[in-house]
C-alpha cells in the first residue's frame, strides 16, 4: 500500500487512532482508579447518606416551635438531650424542648429543622443537655439538614462506563461500598532510542557522543499519559539490529515508540524496519518541528518512530502518540484544550507547514497572553520545560505575526477532559 506524503496532523491522529482499541478490562482497588476510566457502571449498595443528618452543629427541633421568634420576642427551649456523630436519639421532643446535635449526627425522628449553634443564645447552662437556649428568628422545615439518600439511592449508578474517576470520586465510591472497579489495562510501552552517538545518562560523553535524553523524556510522557513505559537499551544505527529490537518489543509490549532515524538519511532505518516487518502507514506529517513521523503495525502492535530532535519527538508524542495511548485506556477525549491568546512580541513564520512554537501562557484583565520562547531550536528540551503551551502558526504563506494578534494555543498542563 502506498504511504501518503505529508498528511495533516488531524489525518495523522485519526490514522493512528483508527489502529488502536481499548485494552482488556481488569479489576483494581479504588486507589488504583485515580485518573482512570470506569469500564462498567458502578452502583451504590445503600442510600447515601443512609439517614437524614445535621449539616452543622446546632439544635434540632420542629420548625413550628420557633414560629414568631424575633430578637425582641425570643423563643426559649430546654435542651433535653445531646446527639454526637455516631449516636442516635429516638425520644420525643415536646413543646418547649430541643436537642443539641453535632454535624453528621442522625436527625431525631421528632425533629424537622436544625438551627446552627452560632445564632442561638445560651440562657442557662453551657448549651449542652440540661441547658436552656433562646432563638431569635424562625426556622424552616429542612433547614441545615441533609436528607437520607440525598447523594445516591441504593442501586443507583454513581459512576458510568467511560467516566474518569478523580480523587473525590474515590471517596464517593468508598462511601457507596465500592472497593473494587473494572477499568482498562494500562498499555505497556516500549521506548527505544536509536543512534550510534548515544550513551547512557550515567556516562560522561566522549568525543562525538551525547547522552540519551529522549528515552527518559518520552518515558515521562508515557507515564503522564497513564501508561507503563519501559526504557529499552539504545539501538545502534543498524538496520538488522534495530529490526531485531523492534520485532522483540512488538512481541512483548502493547505499543512501541522509537526516537531518531525517522527521516530518509543513510542511517535512518525505522521507516524501513516497519515497512519490512509489517505495514507502514505513515511517514511524514505537515507540521514543524517533527515532519518525519513513522507509524505502522508490526505483528499486530502499533510502532511509532519519532524524530531524534527533542522538541520534534516531544511534539509528535504529545499530538499523535498520546491520543492513541489514551484511547487504549478507554478515554474519549484525545486533544488538549485550546485557547485564544494575544501575542506578546512577534512570531516569524518562514515555513508553509503548521508550526508549533514553545510558549508560555499568562493572563491579564483582558484575557490570555502568550509569549513564545526566545529559542525555538528543535534540539532543545529547556524551552519545553519552561513552556506551558504550544502557540500555533497555521499552514500557509510565510509571514510575521505582530504583537497583540490573537493566536491559537494548545495547553500542555490541562487534561483533555477540560473544555475551555
Amino acid at each position: 500500500m502506498a504511504v501518503p506524503e505529508l498528511i495533516s496532523l488531524e489525518d495523522a491522529r485519526e490514522l493512528v487512532l483508527a489502529h488502536v482499541e481499548a485494552l482488556e478490562v481488569e479489576e483494581v482497588g479504588i486507589l488504583d482508579m485515580i485518573g482512570r476510566v470506569a469500564a462498567d457502571d458502578l452502583t451504590s449498595d445503600i442510600d447515601i447518606s443512609p439517614f437524614a443528618h445535621a449539616a452543622m452543629d446546632g439544635f434540632a427541633m420542629r420548625a413550628a416551635q420557633l414560629e414568631g421568634a424575633a430578637p425582641d420576642v425570643p423563643v426559649e427551649l430546654d435542651v433535653i438531650a445531646e446527639v454526637p456523630a455516631g449516636a442516635w436519639y429516638d425520644g420525643a421532643i415536646e413543646e418547649g424542648q430541643c436537642v443539641r446535635i453535632m454535624t453528621g449526627a442522625p436527625l431525631p425522628k421528632a425533629a424537622d429543622a436544625v438551627v446552627k449553634y452560632e445564632v442561638v443564645d445560651v440562657v442557662a447552662g453551657d448549651g449542652r443537655e440540661g441547658s436552656r437556649v433562646a432563638f431569635t428568628k424562625p426556622a424552616g422545615v429542612g433547614d441545615n439538614i441533609r436528607s437520607a439518600g440525598e447523594e445516591a439511592k441504593a442501586g443507583e449508578i454513581i459512576v458510568r462506563t467511560g467516566e474518569v474517576v478523580h480523587s473525590a470520586g474515590v471517596g464517593f465510591l468508598a462511601g457507596c461500598g465500592v472497593t473494587r472497579c473494572k477499568t482498562y489495562r494500562r498499555p505497556r510501552v516500549a521506548i527505544i532510542a536509536t543512534g550510534s552517538e548515544l550513551v547512557d545518562p550515567t556516562e560522561v560523553p566522549t568525543k562525538g557522543k551525547i547522552r540519551n535524553s529522549n528515552s527518559y523524556a518520552l518515558a515521562a510522557c508515557a507515564i503522564d499519559a497513564g501508561t507503563v513505559p519501559t526504557v529499552l537499551p539504545i539501538a545502534a544505527d543498524d538496520f538488522d539490529g534495530l529490526r531485531a529490537e523492534v520485532v522483540a518489543a512488538a512481541a512483548k509490549y502493547d505499543f512501541v515508540v522509537t526516537s531518531g532515524g525517522a527521516a530518509n538519511g543513510d542511517f535512518d532505518f525505522i521507516k524501513k524496519v516497519v515497512d519490512y516487518e509489517g505495514e507502514l502507514l505513515m511517514s511524514t506529517v505537515n507540521m514543524r518541528p517533527g515532519k518525519a513521523q513513522t507509524f505502522g503495525i508490526v505483528n499486530g502492535t502499533p510502532v511509532f518512530g519519532l524524530p531524534g530532535n527533542p522538541a520534534a519527538a516531544y511534539l509528535g508524542f504529545e499530538m499523535i502518540v498520546r491520543p492513541a495511548l489514551r484511547k487504549m485506556q478507554g478515554y474519549s477525549h484525545f486533544e488538549r484544550p485550546h485557547v485564544k491568546a494575544r501575542l506578546v512580541g512577534t512570531a516569524k513564520k518562514k515555513d508553509p507547514r503548521r508550526i508549533f512554537n514553545r510558549a508560555t501562557l499568562s493572563k491579564d484583565d483582558e484575557g490570555y497572553l502568550v509569549t513564545p520562547a526566545n529559542n525555538q531550536s528543535s534540539g532543545l528540551f529547556g524551552p519545553i520545560q519552561k513552556a506551558n503551551c504550544f502557540v500555533v502558526l497555521p499552514e500557509g504563506e510565510a509571514r510575521t505575526y505582530e504583537e497583540g494578534e490573537l493566536m491559537d494555543c494548545v495547553m500542555l498542563d490541562i487534561p483533555e477532559e477540560v473544555l475551555l
